[in-house]
């Protein structure tokens, strides 16, 4: 009777009675619950619009093994997804990890929702299978994950990216992400083609395609702060009402302020630590309590030379979800979470969006707003922060007295001079500097360079290089515009000390556009090297005008691209102005603000104070600026 039962609901299925069907099949599984019978409910429930109903059912179906149980389950999957499900969606895909070469499909349903709840790194174990798929959609996604998690240098990659805007060739997003691999090996033949298409369409009034690029990368390409706003790809889900929900959640203070850092940056060998490091150690721990909330690549860990206790209590989060996270952020009652990261690999904002601490900010990490997560404050300064960009950020202001940028003067060493043959550079010519990633070199850059060199016959330019095939497009590059090889220099990456000590051999460093050197020009300083920089659009670009500034060289700072190049050549006509500025970073390196730690941890432990001050009298997050103490009248470290 059960085989005349299937039968007969496997007749009204394929006659389109489906409610009869359903019927029979009601009945049938309380005597017989096998695969196929789950299989066909499933089935069924899908024609009467029944979908979750359908994906449990082939959940079931595969649950009773058997020769079609995989493809139930992959059935299972795509319908949770489709119905919202999201985390059984996932649950159930873990099932089929070691399997995903053969389901791309999964794999897209997996990436895509790793990608929104803020975790590339794990999604990035998807990201080849995703690459290799015939569909354009599971391509993007993969493209996606490779920009997320930084792996530009994959020439694979960029071939598949290239590829992929050759099928989609009137996509601007797709466009988009193409030209990221593209500036980070210098293919300016490809970005000289293809960013004027996108600077089209914009003044043609086209702009929701920028929502879909990614917020980092965004900053590449323009200086614009409206466009930084609209550019939020591959950033949690965020609304106003989380911010209001969070403020209004019960908090217990203490007699100290407890600050928790939030970061995958906490070894000493990055870029951050060599800034923020000091200002760490410098926390008055009578007035605050720090705790380090730590994703750090263990392999960047175990490079790590420097007692990270000193820092701050180390809570190591990594392997949490982000409810775990949340979890151990609440059980210490941290009254402000500072996110180090923003928009940059590695970052775990997601957590700032689950409503962790009654104060968010946002510090260091990130030049510009961290667009999409919930946060309270940007802290940052009167020059990277000007009024004029407060309509471009959701956080509000808050401006130290001097610069936002710390600088570490005790933990990282002087420059030693060394030669210019040791540095293989000529010994007789003015020597052009550019120690910034080869991304922020963009075609325009290189031609004030041309500009600089074909006025000053002497001199000889000098770049910091990742990749061959980088070298041999900034060398194209130069070739065509009339600067013969033998003027432009490569250098490698090299250890921190051996890089501090090259710096000292060249003349003047050269700043790029609209990304600024931000860490390197502070470096730059540090060894004793003048950088010429102009005035900038948004933060990202008017970063070293506000070091410049901190260290009293602001002459340093051209009004614009003419400026730039007319200041250039000047210098290397006539060094001696330039002699004098060399002479007064020298000085001012151990009495101006820019590398005075505990003067800058005084000011941002006053923010600090006044964001708590706020919070517990319930007064709304505003704009505030710090008022910086009196000046220095002693160096504040001698070496």
């Amino acid at each position: 009777m059960n085989d005349i039962s299937y039968s007969t609901a496997s007749k009204h299925f394929k006659t389109g009675q489906y409610t009869q069907a359903l019927q029979t099949l009601n009945k049938l599984i309380d005597v017989k619950r096998d695969a196929r019978t789950y299989a066909l409910l499933a089935k069924t429930c899908l024609q009467i619009g029944m979908p979750e109903q359908a994906a449990t059912s082939y959940e079931l179906a595969y649950q009773q093994d058997g020769i079609d149980a995989e493809s139930y389950l992959v059935d299972s999957i795509k319908l949770y997804y489709d119905c919202g499900q999201k985390d059984k969606a996932l649950a159930l895909s873990n099932k089929l990890v070691h399997r995903f070469h053969k389901y791309p499909d999964i794999c897209y349903i997996v990436g895509t929702i790793l990608l929104e709840r803020g975790e590339p790194r794990i999604a990035r174990a998807l990201k080849s299978v995703l690459m290799k798929s015939d569909s354009i959609e599971h391509m993007k996604l993969g493209a996606r994950i490779a920009i997320t998690t930084w792996d530009l240098f994959d020439h694979r990659d960029i071939e598949t990216a290239r590829l992929l805007l050759a099928k989609l060739p009137r996509q601007q997003a797709v466009r988009l992400m193409y030209l990221v691999f593209c500036r980070e090996h210098c293919k300016f033949d490809a970005i000289e083609k293809h960013q004027p298409i996108i600077d089209a369409a914009i003044s043609s009034g086209e702009l929701s395609f920028i929502s879909l690029d990614g917020t980092f990368f965004n900053l590449h390409w323009t200086g614009d702060e409206h466009l930084n706003q609209l550019a939020r790809s591959n950033t949690p889900a965020f609304s106003p009402d989380m911010t209001i929900a969070r403020r209004k959640m019960p908090h217990e203070w203490s007699d100290k302020i407890r600050i928790g850092y939030l970061s995958s940056d906490f070894f000493d060998k990055h870029a951050t630590m060599k800034l923020i490091r000091r200002v760490l150690e410098l926390h008055d721990r009578n007035r605050f309590d720090v705790t380090l909330f730590c994703h750090s690549d263990p392999d960047m860990l175990r490079t790590n030379e420097a007692d990270r206790e000193l820092w701050g209590h180390v809570v190591t989060i990594r392997d949490m979800t982000n409810e775990e996270a949340l979890a151990e952020i609440k059980a210490r009652g941290i009254d402000i979470l500072v996110d180090l990261k923003g928009h940059t690999a590695g970052n775990r904002t997601s957590i700032l969006n689950m409503a962790a601490a009654p104060v968010q900010v946002a510090w260091i990490g990130f030049p510009g707003s961290t667009v999409n997560v919930d946060l309270d404050y940007a802290i940052g300064d009167h020059y990277v922060l000007p009024e004029s960009s407060k309509p471009h950020y959701y956080e509000k202001f808050v401006r130290l007295p001097e610069t936002y940028q710390p600088n570490d003067p005790v933990n990282r060493p002087l420059a030693k001079k060394i030669s210019r043959s040791e540095a293989g550079l000529p010994e007789d010519a003015f020597v052009f500097a550019s120690f910034n990633a080869n991304r922020k070199i963009t075609p325009k850059t290189v031609e004030l360079w041309a500009s600089i060199l074909k006025r000053a016959p002497n001199s000889v330019i000098w770049i910091l290089s990742h990749n061959a095939e980088s070298r041999t497009n900034i060398l194209t590059k130069f070739l065509a515009m009339g600067i013969a090889a033998k003027r432009v220099f490569f250098m490698p990456k090299l250890e921190f000390e051996l890089h501090l000590n090259r710096i000292t051999v060249a003349d003047l460093g050269l700043d790029t556009f609209p990304v600024n050197g931000h860490t390197t020009t502070s470096e730059q300083l540090w060894s004793g090297l003048p950088v010429l920089t102009r005035k900038g659009t948004n933060f990202a670009s008017r970063v070293s005008e506000s070091l410049l500034h901190a260290i009293g060289t602001p002459e340093l700072i051209a009004e614009d691209d003419e400026d730039y190049v007319e200041q250039a050549v000047s210098y290397a006509l006539d060094p001696a102005p330039l002699q004098e500025i060399r002479d007064r970073i020298d000085a001012n390196r151990f009495r101006m603000p820019l590398f005075d730690a505990e003067r800058f941890c005084r000011h941002l432990e006053a923010a600090y104070v006044t964001m708590i001050d706020k919070a517990k009298a319930g007064i709304e997050p505003d704009h505030f600026d710090v008022p910086a103490l009196p000046p220095r009248t002693e160096p504040f470290m001698v070496r």
